[in-house]
């Protein structure tokens, strides 16, 4: 597989020095751009193309949000995980809602911050558990949209099956385990789903099933 190429994007020079020591003491993981600004973000995800941005919220010329939404639109492949000290129910719904696969804040511990860029990596999705707790709360006491059944019926289901297991917050592993299947299998119902529903993340893909009414965290599924 390689290493994990990654892109910091932080307005602070000494939060992008002391991030960047602790991912380089990782050999599985290489830094191979810096961005202080969200413009200089979108222009070195889009001319590097790493496995993963690991962007802030609050930065000049371009925040957190719209560079999220840029990358997505432009370079889906790379995985945004936010990293911020923002958990306003506004940046953590409106960054999901750009395809941010991932949401940590600042306290995290480092082992947690080197575990989560290699799931947003492997294709899972990686919350705070503050975040989570807003995530759960926002979709188990608001009801979704009417479903588009057309994508609904898209969905096969085997598919449905995964996509209910990863709104459990499930690894790719742990789905494998709990349907009997490969890794590799769960990695290939995520990428049809992702293109079915046109989003470029697992967590997207949640967020907009639990928008359409398709999943309830209130009921158990």
């Amino acid at each position: 597989m390689g290493r994990i190429t990654i892109i910091l994007a932080d307005d602070h020079v000494l939060m992008r020095e002391g991030t960047r020591e602790l991912l380089e003491r990782h050999e599985d993981l290489e830094i191979v751009g810096e961005a202080g600004d969200g413009e200089e973000a979108v222009r070195l995800a889009i001319e590097l193309q790493p496995r993963v941005a690991l962007i802030d919220i609050g930065m000049p010329k371009l925040n957190g949000i719209e560079a999220t939404k840029q990358i997505k639109a432009t370079v889906p492949s790379v995985a945004v995980l936010i990293l911020t000290v923002y958990d306003d129910d506004q940046y953590v719904f409106a960054l999901l809602e750009a395809g941010a696969a991932g949401y940590l804040l600042k306290d995290v511990r480092a082992r947690d911050l080197v575990e989560a860029i290699r799931s947003v990596n492997a294709g899972d999705s990686v919350l705070h558990p503050a975040i989570a707790r807003k995530v759960v709360d926002r979709f188990a006491h608001h009801g979704g949209d009417v479903p588009e059944e057309s994508t609904l019926e898209r969905l096969t289901e085997r598919e449905m099956e995964v996509l209910k297991l990863a709104a459990r917050g499930m690894s790719n592993k742990e789905i494998a385990q709990k349907l009997v299947i490969s890794v590799r299998t769960v990695q290939g119902h995520l990428h049809n789903i992702f293109g079915k529903m046109h989003v470029g993340s697992r967590t997207e893909a949640v967020v907009q099933a639990l928008q359409q009414g398709w999943l309830t965290l209130d009921k158990g599924f």
